[in-house]
């Protein structure tokens, strides 16, 4: 029985289908459709000549087959894992999500069992970037070696040049051309900080000029490459209750309850030597005034050689040994310090305290062994527990500061989902980049050109897509 056409005419949903792939290009797609030419023969051709419906119905699975792929489905399983992307992938199932489209005769509805919100928010920045491309993108701001930062009140060539560029970006409303920097560019260029990864001040540092000079293509690219990622993601995931997200890139962590960010608190995570794993648990207990219990690494690499040189290493660390191995313990200024959140995985990866604060200020936060240090460790603790009878803001401090390890499973565990995005459409809609700190957004640029290339040049004919 044919899928598409109703005797010699296409349904509705054909004709639907044909329309989205003409928009392919809007989802951040690339590639072409192997039998292009075959397919706009019977679109364009007025009338429409159907001599072998049986031909069109075949070829218009196989667009089907090649837009979810492309769409919905994205980078195959296994690259992704090689490429260290260890959260769920979602299943798409073609057959199943056919059976939907034709029964309900809505193509749409595809889109919303299949792609969360954060993919839509990105498509329509995509749309925006393209459209700043299209007029010409934004000019080169003239910088000079050992650029001294500008402040409010400097006049100068390239301070007018900041004001055009956040103009064309969104960050100023108007463009008065002015050379001095004013209150207006003061708050617009707080602004581009805050949605670009810095430290917000008044000071336009050399470091600000690099990030505006990065090209509108290169920005697409940024977006395009995200987008992906947001295709190996199920909507489900985001529509708990509540869950925990991390973001390494952004060094942020949130709750969010009923889809609204309610916790929001800076992060410390993994260097490039020992990278934060992206991957996601469920949140089962916490453990107050924790022993830090040191992996066997840094006690060979760390504290051995350091006791070769100091035999009271250990005291002066508040560290002892403990069956054979190293642990600190409880205390202010435990490496864990006052608590951690736990939610027991493969990897050995948990949220916890600091007693190193001012890591939370820097713009630079891959700073850790791997595990992701909480800014707002003890709200985080007051945020879980607050629903819990058992627990008030005065017993959270007294176990924290207890100095005796003490461990409290929750009532309802919670999932967190440690992700990797380096650009983000916020609550407001204004679109964040952040420092790829891993550098892995070239190399996805690389697969999505890559497999996409393969596909093409396989040539598969269209019945070989049929089971």
């Amino acid at each position: 029985m044919p899928l598409w056409m109703d005797e010699k005419e296409i349904r509705q949903q054909g004709n639907e289908l044909y329309n989205k792939f003409l928009s392919i290009e809007d989802e951040g797609i690339y590639s072409t459709f192997p039998y292009q030419p075959q397919l706009e023969e019977i679109f364009n051709t007025k009338p429409r000549k159907l001599h072998n419906p049986t031909e069109a119905d075949l070829l218009l699975t196989s667009l089907y087959l090649y837009y979810v792929d492309e769409v919905y489905h994205g980078l195959d399983p296994n690259t992704t894992t090689k490429l260290g992307w260890l959260l769920p992938r979602k299943e798409v199932e073609p057959a199943v999500l056919l059976d939907t489209i034709i029964a309900d005769q809505q193509l749409e509805q595809a889109d919303s069992l299949l792609l969360f919100n954060q993919y839509y928010r990105l498509r329509d920045a995509l749309k925006h970037y393209r459209t700043i491309e299209e007029k010409g993108g934004w000019g080169m701001i003239e910088t000079e070696e050992n650029q001294k930062p500008f402040r409010p009140r400097d006049s100068a060539r390239t301070i007018q040049q900041v004001r055009e560029r956040l103009f064309i970006t969104g960050e100023l409303v108007t463009n008065s051309r002015s050379a001095v920097y004013d209150e207006e560019l003061a708050e617009a260029v707080q602004k581009y900080q805050i949605r670009n990864g810095f430290i917000a001040d008044t000071l336009i540092r050399a470091q600000h000029l690099a990030s505006m000079n990065v090209p509108v293509a290169e920005r697409i690219r940024d977006i395009v490459v995200n987008m992906e990622r947001c295709r190996w993601i199920s909507p489900e995931i985001f529509e708990a209750d509540q869950f925990i997200f991390v973001n390494i890139p952004a060094y942020r962590m949130n709750i969010f309850k009923e889809g609204k960010a309610v916790f929001d608190s800076p992060v410390v995570v993994g260097d490039q030597m020992t990278k934060t794993v992206i991957f996601g648990g469920m949140m089962s207990y916490i453990v107050f005034s924790p022993y830090w219990n040191l992996p066997q690494s840094i006690i060979d690499n760390e504290v051995i050689p350091a006791m070769k040189k100091d035999k009271d290493y250990l005291k002066k660390h508040n560290m002892e040994w403990n069956n054979g191995q190293v642990r600190q313990l409880p205390g202010r200024y435990n490496s864990l310090g006052l608590v951690k959140f736990m939610f027991p995985n493969s990897n050995d990866i948990y949220l916890h305290d600091s007693p190193a604060k001012s890591l939370f200020k820097k713009e630079d936060r891959a700073k850790s062994h791997g595990c992701v240090r909480v800014g707002m460790a003890r709200d985080l603790a007051l945020s879980l527990l607050q629903d819990d009878e058992n627990w008030t803001p005065q017993k959270i401090d007294a176990a924290m500061r207890a100095g005796k390890e003490t461990s409290y499973s929750l009532k309802k565990e919670i999932p967190v989902y440690i992700g990797y995005f380096t650009t983000w459409v916020d609550e407001d809609g204004h679109l964040n980049f952040y420092k790829d700190v891993y550098n892995r957004d070239e190399r996805r640029a690389e697969l999505l050109v890559q497999g996409h290339n393969q596909m093409i040049a396989k040539g598969t004919r269209p019945h070989e897509f049929i089971d």
